[in-house]
């Protein structure tokens, strides 16, 4: 069965692949600090179902402790070297299995080989975060090879990390309405998808979360980075199938081909 993807919102996907439910950066939350969600309801209770879930860094809107509670007890949590050290809260979630990884980790879950990659971006738990810890991506191993990102800018050696993959989940946009450094916005994500070359692509990390009172500030960073990426990478990468799915919306990119 080919694999199949489906997209939460945010960062937060379900990757469907030789049986095992895999759930990238879940966020649940209808409001995250000054965030609120302007697209798509939250997820619906089986989003949370996952033999094993993928924390990409430490920001909050991708390691977010209630929506991890949520996962049911004994669920695998792969979470960047020192995080449990850098976010205490994560103690308390004693029913869950938490392992801790770096670049070049992997973990064998069932059918699934997932690998820790590197990712270019500040992972440390804002605002403070004395203690470091890595930002990752991850592949994962199964009947096809896929990427997921997280949260990263373009650096030297990415393809190289990253190695021959079959889809990429690339984050394409941001929270508000300015990336700071170590993002890909749509034309970066469209130059790593030619630098990874992929046979299928679905931008994420976009069109959810906005700040409170900033609807009118520079509201084309919400709305439109998902068309953009389509149009970027048809130009930079022709041979890569994108596809632009809606909150809850789901793809098996091989068989839509």
């Amino acid at each position: 069965m080919p694999v199949e993807i489906t997209w939460w919102g945010h960062a937060t996907c379900t990757v469907e692949d030789s049986g095992i439910r895999v759930l990238t950066d879940p966020l649940f939350a209808r409001r995250l600090a000054h965030l609120r969600r302007r697209r798509g309801a939250p997820p619906p209770a089986r989003a949370a179902l996952a033999d094993v879930v993928l924390v990409s860094h430490l920001h909050a809107d991708h390691l977010h402790v209630p929506s991890l509670a949520r996962l049911a007890p004994g669920t695998r949590v792969l979470v960047p070297r020192g995080a449990v050290r850098a976010v205490p809260t994560l103690r308390r979630l004693r029913t869950l299995k938490i392992t801790e990884v770096e670049p070049g980790a992997r973990i064998r879950v069932g059918d699934l080989a997932i690998e820790a990659v590197p990712a270019e971006h500040d992972g440390r738990r804002l605002p403070v975060g004395r203690h470091r810890s890595p930002a990752l991506g991850f592949v994962v191993n199964g009947e096809s090879r896929t990427y997921f990102a997280g949260d990263t800018g373009l650096f030297d050696g990415m393809a190289d990390a990253v190695g021959e993959v079959d889809v990429a989940l690339l984050p394409v946009g941001g929270w508000g309405p300015y990336l700071g450094p170590h993002h890909l916005d749509a034309a970066r994500a469209a130059e790593a998808l030619a630098r990874i070359a992929p046979r299928s692509a679905v931008p994420v990390h976009y069109g959810t979360y906005w700040p409170i009172g900033m609807d009118a500030v520079r509201p084309h960073e919400f709305h439109t980075p998902g068309e953009e990426f389509v149009r970027q990478a048809a130009l930079r990468a022709p041979k890569v199938a994108v596809y632009r799915l809606a909150h809850g919306e789901s793809v098996r990119p091989e068989a839509a081909r």
